[in-house]
């Protein structure tokens, strides 16, 4: 067992070795964690409701609330898109992946993945009892609800999950171009399932930004402790090229 010393010399030794991305890391992880607060601050003042109300009936149509602007199949497009968010399909993703990832061998990088998304998920729950926010009433949801409003679940475990396994699949390649699609796409998919939320009309903007700036922090955190831990052994290093 590693005494509390050993353990804290360990992780500034750690932090020594990684000073400039540690620090460039934690400047956005303290930008997110106080972007979301004051946004939190906003819409419990009510400051933002006339902005996240009047994006929210730009995308219905005018003659008609009930239905979303576009060509009718757009919303069936919607609610395919907002799925990638839910859930069930991200509970599939993660699944699927710890699968693999176990057959690998790969137990210790198999937990934090299981971490990553199982704590996404809690702190969204949280999130949303703490703010407690009312849905938009304003248009008929094309989606089925149920919990609180802010900050958007599927905007926050979309960001959790996809930018989780964004840079897992990172890990595992060498070149640049390949890392950096890997990136774009899970922040591509994180995007649409926002944007779709408030397509739905079962999100404010606000709720989105949170629910996105919230998974980033929460992303990013993880992967802090990823590098830490595979840099003691515990999770399983980058496989050479």
């Amino acid at each position: 067992m590693l005494t509390a010393v050993t353990l804290l010399r360990d992780i500034f030794d750690w932090l020594g070795e990684r000073i400039g991305g540690v620090l460039v890391l934690s400047l956005v992880i303290v930008a997110g964690i106080w972007g979301f607060i004051a946004l939190t601050d906003k819409v419990k003042e009510g400051s933002t409701q006339r902005f996240d109300e009047r994006v929210i009936v730009m995308l219905r149509d005018r003659t008609n609330l009930s239905r979303p602007i576009g060509p009718p199949w757009l919303a069936e497009v919607g609610r395919d898109i907002t799925a990638l968010g839910g859930v069930a399909v991200l509970s599939l993703i993660t699944l699927a992946v710890v699968g693999f990832l176990l057959l690998s061998r790969k137990h210790g990088t198999a937990t934090l993945v299981s971490a990553a998304a199982f704590g996404g998920l809690l702190l969204s729950v949280l999130l949303k009892h703490l703010v407690d926010r009312d849905r938009p009433q304003l248009v008929p949801h094309l989606s089925y609800v149920v919990l609180a409003s802010f900050p958007s679940g599927h905007s926050m475990m979309s960001a959790t999950v996809y930018l989780t396994l964004g840079a897992l699949l990172a890990r595992v390649v060498q070149r640049r171009r390949l890392k950096l699609y890997f990136v774009v796409l899970a922040m591509g998919l994180t995007f649409l399932v926002g944007v779709s939320r408030v397509y739905m009309g079962v999100h404010y903007p606000t709720d989105v930004l949170a629910g996105w700036t919230a998974g980033l922090v929460w992303a990013l955190l993880c992967w802090l402790v990823a590098r830490y831990l595979q840099g003691r052994g515990t999770v399983e290093p980058e496989e050479p090229g």
